[in-house]
């Protein structure tokens, strides 16, 4: 699942990386401005992948496949209605979305170009992130890889002939997403409904059952959450540094943001591909395997994190170059890379930390953490932050919500999950039947 959550982040960073290479910084920093849009797509995804998965997991480890089926089929038709209405919603008020998102006369053309095609792929978008899990929890990691190892495939290839062949520049990179995000998206639907899936996608599953929907929204609520606090966090930022340093900083935070979803995707999909294993074994009563599962996702969450940071701390103007070659980008962008990841290993702690949370059903932990990081503590200082120490506030914000979110939700998670589980025996085979 790691594989493929980096896989899937090709997706906008290869549209960045292209759009970098046209003269001047303004389409890389206008489709910069659409990240929060994207970032409230991928939380609606979340919001029914992260949600239905845990509870299937939960349900095949009881035994009660047919029940594991008719949230998988609730999760589905969630996906669809949130889908049709993100992109209503957005393409009715677009315009004023964007300047609000920070949007220049500038930059707001590439903006609006990238985020309309982007919006009316938007349902692509949602069947292939939201419904991977189901794949994923069911065991078949390679299959869920390849759904978007086969998008993120088709979206390198017609990223350079359209963006540059066709002359279609935002537009072309919109396009060639919304293709690559409708083949994984096919090929998701066709394995849930084919004679491969152990628990498959059925029509007669589909209506919506309140009780399904409440268990559903409850514990995906968590990744929605983290998508809707990046969108707003996002949204200050760039509301922030186009005031304090114009469209060059905000062209600076969409680098540093294209690298942050490199470097965080993998982690993310570590612990996500943990959450199956962690649900299942605590469906189960084998508390010792709930705690090894959690040793080893924190261990490896670590060890990743620590290279990244590495990098980052390293290499600033190396990583800087992948996106823009332009002197003025790279002066600006190695200082304020450095100040945002400082403390990236605790970053890494929280998201952890909040996998256990969700894998084991207990969404309020998850939810709380997610809002405290972003909407408590980065959000308010990025605006204050700046009032004293300039432009580096922004970036220092981030630096700050990672000390404090990362160290309360990893010591939260030991204290009020991974000890207590020290005392609890595991249930034998036969006393679960």
């Amino acid at each position: 699942m790691t594989a493929a959550q980096l896989i899937n982040v090709l997706y906008s960073v290869v549209d960045r990386m292209y759009l970098g290479r046209l003269p001047g910084h303004l389409a890389l920093t206008g489709v910069g401005l659409t990240l929060p849009v994207v970032s409230i797509i991928m939380g609606f995804a979340n919001l029914c992948g992260t949600g239905g998965a845990p509870l299937c997991s939960i349900c095949r480890g009881r035994g009660d496949d047919e029940e594991a089926e008719r949230i998988m089929g609730n999760s589905f038709t969630l996906l669809l209605l949130f889908g049709a209405a993100v992109t209503v919603v957005f393409l009715a008020f677009q315009r004023p979305i964007l300047y609000l998102f920070g949007a220049s006369d500038a930059t707001y053309p590439y903006a609006s170009a990238y985020m309309t095609i982007y919006l009316l792929g938007s349902i692509f978008v949602m069947i292939g992130l939201g419904m991977n899990p189901f794949i994923s929890m069911q065991g078949f990691g390679r299959t869920g890889m390849m759904t978007v190892g086969l998008g993120a495939l088709v979206n390198i290839v017609l990223d350079p002939v359209f963006i540059f062949g066709l002359n279609m520049g935002v537009r072309g990179a919109a396009l060639a997403t919304v293709i690559a995000q409708a083949c994984s998206a096919l090929w998701v639907l066709r394995f849930l409904t084919g004679p491969k899936a152990l628990l498959r996608l059925r029509r007669r599953f589909l209506h919506l059952h309140a009780g399904r929907v409440r268990r559903i929204v409850a514990l995906g609520l968590s990744g929605f959450c983290m998508n809707l606090t990046n969108s707003l966090v996002q949204v200050v930022c760039n509301a922030t540094l186009q005031r304090y340093g114009g469209d060059l900083y905000v062209g600076v935070m969409t680098i540093i943001n294209s690298l942050r979803e490199v470097f965080t995707m993998p982690i993310q999909g570590l612990n996500n591909g943990a959450q199956p294993v962690i649900g299942y074994n605590y469906g189960a009563g084998l508390y010792s395997r709930v705690r090894r599962s959690i040793r080893f996702s924190v261990s490896l969450t670590v060890l990743y994190s620590a290279a990244f940071w590495a990098a980052a701390m390293l290499l600033p103007g190396l990583l800087i170059r992948v996106f823009s070659g332009e002197a003025n980008v790279i002066a600006a962008g190695i200082p304020a890379l450095r100040i945002y990841f400082c403390l990236y290993v605790l970053l890494s702690l929280q998201m952890a930390g909040q996998c256990v949370f969700v894998s084991l059903g207990r969404s309020r932990y998850a939810i709380f953490f997610s809002l405290l990081r972003k909407a408590v503590i980065n959000a308010p200082l990025t605006v204050l932050l700046p009032l004293w120490m300039g432009i580096t506030g922004v970036f220092a914000a981030e630096a700050v919500s990672q000390l404090i979110g990362g160290t309360v939700c990893i010591l939260t998670m030991y204290f009020t999950v991974y000890r207590p589980m020290r005392g609890q025996a595991d249930h034998l085979p036969e006393e679960r039947l």
